[in-house]
């Protein structure tokens, strides 16, 4: 099996000098010399070009010529983007197609002929029906997203077919949750306990996932480890870039046609059914938000009315550039991400740009001020009474529900899931202690107790994901088939979703 790799590299275009330094420190030069070092497969990597520039700025020229290094040997292939992490859905489509531009000539400029034109990563997966067009446009060949955009219900991308989106040639490749997730969220964290936890995967033709870069050893300190085996293995499995596997490797594949929806790497069916797929950078229910792109619509109106030929228009497009990320919206969704500080900087990014406006009224820099008081003394008056945490918690209970109440409490059918669900588990405790592996039996205990006293949706490893590993996925599935079908769909999004 081809492991198509994807790894997205990004920090914010300010971010502060010393979480900048760890994470480089503790994930980008791990990774890259892991990459570097390793001798078989290439990767997929989105680097966004404003993040090239934080890095050359920062003074980090070792890691960029790691990079390069990377590039020359064939080791990886680098993907188009947005320049500086804008939502695509919700952003007006000559921003997306002019920072599409913009990151691909920074690209260049970091690179030069090592960055070659074919894969396209959206921004948070985030995919709109406009994207199509426009990568073609561009010169695209194919791009990524999550597998929750395959619009077949019940049904997930297969790893035996090719997708292409309906009315272009463009290839999509839809990225495989599971797998990323079981990787991320460190529940294996050696090849050893990967390989039996996927064995149902490997008939296939190919896998592919699609992780932050920062997982390795930034949020998952040692997990780079984990990466290097991954890399450097040639069998069960060995990865693969997609562009190399869509040029060389994918002939006489099925092709199926597809229509993607509208969603983003951290949507869930249920956010989908509610029509609230992008609820995390708009949320219709969060006035932050309201406010929020309100603001943003004023402040780009404005700033279309200003002539190319003004003499600080590079400078306010700069400005408008890093305002329109989507990290400020991001933190105010309070479900569970919160950070006053990131939702002041964003909207200060916004004041500021009204402020250096040439010919600026008075009428519109005291619309602006309210808009940003607004903001920020919404934001502070949640943090002030608690509404962040109980927002959070509102949303933990929507969407994580105790396995006794999905199985047992319904009675019926669902019962006897329960029961052969606590049998199996039954079974690994016994099993520890007759091989005197007694950390192990009191995993299995402890698991046991939270399920019974539905506790069970405070753990982040879960007990389904820890059977995998202990006795297969096969046997797991077979057991739990209706049960592991409703877990899948009620957890969507990143790990961290779930922490």
């Amino acid at each position: 099996m081809k492991w198509l790799s994807f790894l997205h590299f990004y920090q914010p275009a300010d971010q502060q000098r010393d979480i900048l330094e760890a994470v480089v420190s503790q994930s980008y030069l791990p990774v890259l010399k892991t990459i570097n070092a390793s001798k078989f497969g290439s990767q997929s990597i989105n680097i966004s070009g404003s993040l090239l520039e934080l890095l050359d700025n920062s003074g980090y020229h070792e890691l960029l010529d790691m990079f390069k290094k990377s590039l020359e040997e064939g080791k990886i292939e680098l993907t188009g983007s947005c320049k500086y992490h804008s939502f695509i859905p919700l952003v007006p489509e000559a921003e997306v197609y002019r920072q599409i531009v913009k990151n691909e000539e920074t690209l260049e400029f970091y690179f030069g002929n090592g960055f070659k034109k074919a894969g396209f990563f959206p921004p948070e997966m985030a995919y709109s029906e406009f994207l199509p067009g426009m990568l073609e446009e561009l010169g695209y060949k194919w791009l990524i997203l999550d597998e929750i955009a395959y619009n077949k219900e019940e049904v997930f991308p297969s790893g035996n077919s090719l997708y292409r989106i309906k009315d272009s040639n463009l290839a999509v490749f839809f990225r495989n949750r599971r797998l990323s997730n079981l990787v991320m969220s460190a529940v294996v964290r050696s090849k050893e306990t990967l390989d039996p936890a996927i064995k149902d995967m490997l008939p296939n033709k190919y896998v592919v996932t699609g992780m932050d870069g920062e997982t390795f050893g930034h949020h998952r300190p040692g997990l780079e480890s984990l990466l290097g085996e991954i890399i450097n293995s040639e069998e069960p499995y060995s990865t693969m870039s997609i562009s190399e596997f869509l040029n060389n490797n994918s002939r006489g594949l099925p092709v199926e046609t597809v229509t993607p929806r509208e969603s983003t790497w951290a949507s869930s069916p249920e956010d989908i059914e509610r029509g609230s797929q992008f609820l995390s950078w708009l949320d219709t229910s969060n006035p932050i938000h309201g406010y929020q792109w309100d603001f943003f619509k004023f402040v780009l109106d404005l700033f279309y009315k200003i002539p190319e030929s003004s003499e600080n228009y590079d400078m306010l497009k700069s400005k408008m550039d890093i305002a329109m990320s989507s990290d400020h919206f991001w933190w105010a969704s309070a479900k569970p991400w919160w950070s006053l500080e990131m939702i002041e900087q964003g909207a200060f990014r916004f004041l500021d740009i009204i402020k250096s406006l040439p010919g600026i009224s008075e009428n519109d820099v005291s619309t602006a001020q309210k808009y940003y008081q607004l903001i920020v003394s919404t934001a502070f008056e949640w943090q002030r009474t608690g509404k962040v945490r109980q927002m959070a918690k509102e949303q933990n209970e929507a969407t994580r529900i105790p396995f006794k109440e999905r199985t047992y409490d319904k009675g019926g059918h669902q019962k006897g899931v329960w029961e052969a669900f606590i049998h199996l588990i039954q079974e690994e405790e016994k099993k520890a202690v007759k091989n005197r592996e007694y950390e192990k039996a009191v995993l299995w205990r402890d698991a046991l107790f939270k399920l019974e006293n539905k506790l069970d949706i405070y753990d982040m490893i879960n007990a389904i994901d820890l059977l995998r590993l202990e006795i297969g996925n096969d046997e797991v599935e077979k057991t739990l088939n209706k049960y592991t079908e409703k877990y899948h769909k009620i957890r969507g999004g990143q790990p961290e979703q779930r922490g």
